[in-house]
């Protein structure tokens, strides 16, 4: 068992007191998505809190399908939910489904019937909204309450049989139709869905609720701490409800914590599927989504993730966190971690002048100067290279140091060269530049001790090569999707510039020999990821996140340091 800890989360409270009183041996968890999309962030929590709680006392975890509904979970789904638990580092100690208890939780309906406490009911799905009442308002019993267990038996063995046609009858439990609780209110918890299941094929015309298996998937695999998010906290008197009613064989309690709230996103499944299924992005690993899967492909790291979920700790109350919070675990990472390398987003073309005719000069530059053990490259210089745009001012205003008619600036890792000549084009925008290089300033220092404000990065025309920048940024404009205007819909609020595809980007040669997933920090843009689609011949990189950590410095002074790692 764990030592005490005064900074435990109430989660780790819980399972140490019942641990050390002897109440249970081992704690057993279980992560319960269902396939019918992929994880994202708010995902993420729950995996590391279940997986990690089991690992921090010595028990175990599931990974646990919740496949009651056939019309919208496939196959594709579970092995995508496998990758990304896999991805962030948790190994289950089984893998289940609620598709492996259908029997027994049919059994069980039986018994609830046998029992008096589940009948069918004729009434369709709005007769049955409108009866259940509203919060101040008692529902009202459906006119087939009170039919006898032998018809109830009776309709619910040709419901399986699939006599009846779907939305015709559904089994509800008997419970209290004036409880405060609107979700025990007769709740329904079989339905008739003539659909092919993704595993069981079409064994079944009926498939349970989920807040019918819930629980018993629970019992049945004796997990001990069924950690779910706040939304379930009025669910848990219908969950006690159903272990309470039939005979199973392991009493589970449920406890609920708050779900993860993330600034500039909206973490609704539905929603998720309906961009994808739009177009609006390009599937479910688009770099712009909050998914686990885009997260990775945007070039996040499972360990950056999970340090974030470490950050915002377990609470009984919702909260927004800041998105910001997330970068920085990140960003704090990849400075020690990522290597570095040139590239010219928008390229402007530099002539050396007095560079020595076919001269091709070989310079060292280190791989990360946070890691000693990284080792360096080797970065080759000509007459010709490539800055970029935005360094070069022909009228330069106050506090621009970079490149400026007869300003010297130093090249990373290489020379002290001086603008001395701007070429236009006959519209008149800039085309050239032409410079003289100090050749007594190999490596970028200058001979004399003159200070030199500027650095520029650069590639050599000889070896750059052609790439394409995809420069990512919030989906959303709206900083707490949930306080959107009551006439708007989410879609309102996609932000049109979260994808900016630059063309043309030149590279240096040891990034564009990357490898999907390589990660880099491109001097003075930001830190990269090479995308799934690179290739040498055409390389793809995506922004995972900018150099700027504005957010760092502001919690540092405001709370005197920065967020422990």
């Amino acid at each position: 068992m764990a030592a005490e800890n005064k900074n435990q989360n109430f989660i780790e409270e819980i399972i140490a007191k019942d641990l050390e009183e002897g109440k249970i041996k081992e704690i057993t968890t279980r992560f319960p998505p269902e396939p019918n999309g992929y994880l994202h962030i708010g995902h993420a929590k729950s995996i590391c809190l279940n997986f990690g709680m089991a690992e921090q006392f010595g028990g175990k975890c599931n990974l646990r399908f919740d496949d009651t509904n056939p019309t919208k979970e496939e196959t594709e789904y579970v092995e995508a939910i496998e990758e990304d638990v896999r991805w962030l580092g948790f190994e289950w100690a089984k893998l289940c489904y609620a598709s492996d208890y259908f029997d027994q939780f049919h059994e069980w309906a039986v018994d609830l019937i046998k029992g008096g406490k589940a009948y069918v009911d004729d009434q369709n799905a709005e007769e049955i909204r409108v009866s259940r009442g509203t919060l101040t308002k008692p529902g009202v019993d459906s006119p087939y309450r009170d039919r006898s267990v032998e018809e109830n038996l009776d309709l619910f063995a040709r419901m399986t049989a699939g006599e009846f046609e779907e939305g015709s009858r559904v089994l509800r439990a008997k419970i209290d139709m004036a409880s405060g609780n609107l979700n025990m209110r007769d709740p329904v918890i079989y339905r008739i869905l003539k659909r092919a299941h993704h595993r069981t094929g079409d064994k079944w015309c009926v498939y349970p609720m989920y807040d019918f298996a819930h629980g018993f998937e629970d019992a049945i695999e004796g997990v001990t701490h069924s950690i779910c998010t706040l939304e379930f906290q009025d669910h848990r008197p219908l969950y006690d409800w159903f272990i309470e009613n039939v005979d199973v064989p392991h009493v589970p309690h449920q406890y609920e914590f708050a779900r993860l709230n993330l600034t500039y996103t909206v973490m609704s499944k539905r929603r998720l599927h309906e961009l994808v299924t739009l177009g609006v992005v390009d599937g479910w690993d688009d770099p712009r989504m909050p998914t686990i899967c885009g997260f990775r492909r945007r070039g996040y790291t499972a360990s950056a993730i999970r340090r974030f979920c470490r950050e915002i700790g377990v609470a009984k109350a919702d909260s927004m966190v800041e998105v910001e919070l997330l970068q920085y675990c990140l960003r704090e990472e990849l400075n020690k971690s990522a290597r570095r390398a040139m590239a010219v987003l928008r390229p402007l073309k530099v002539v050396i002048t007095n560079w020595p005719e076919n001269f091709v000069d070989e310079l060292p530059a280190e791989n990360n100067p946070e890691d000693g053990g990284a080792g360096s490259r080797t970065l080759k210089i000509g007459r010709e290279i490539y800055i970029e745009r935005d360094d070069f001012m022909e009228e330069p205003v106050k506090g621009f140091f970079r490149m400026s008619p007869g300003k010297e600036v130093r090249l990373k890792h290489a020379y002290i060269i001086k603008c001395d000549e701007v070429v236009k084009d006959a519209d008149g925008n800039v085309a050239e530049i032409r410079c003289t290089a100090d050749m007594k300033s190999r490596g970028g220092d200058a001979p004399d001790g003159r200070k030199i404000k500027g650095t520029l990065h650069w590639v050599w025309s000889g070896d750059a090569v052609k790439s394409r920048v995809n420069l990512y940024g919030h989906l959303f404009t709206l900083r707490n999707m949930n306080d959107m205007e009551e006439d708007k819909d989410y879609k309102d609020y996609l932000d049109p510039k979260s994808l900016v595809v630059v063309e043309g980007a030149l590279v240096e040669p040891s990034a564009a020999a990357a490898a999907p997933l390589d990660k880099f920090q491109f001097l003075r843009h930001g830190y990269f990821c090479a995308d799934k689609y690179t290739t040498p011949e055409k390389p793809v990189f995506n922004l995972t996140v900018s150099l700027k950590d504005s957010w760092g410095k502001e919690q540092k002074n405001k709370n005197g340091a920065a967020p422990k790692k």
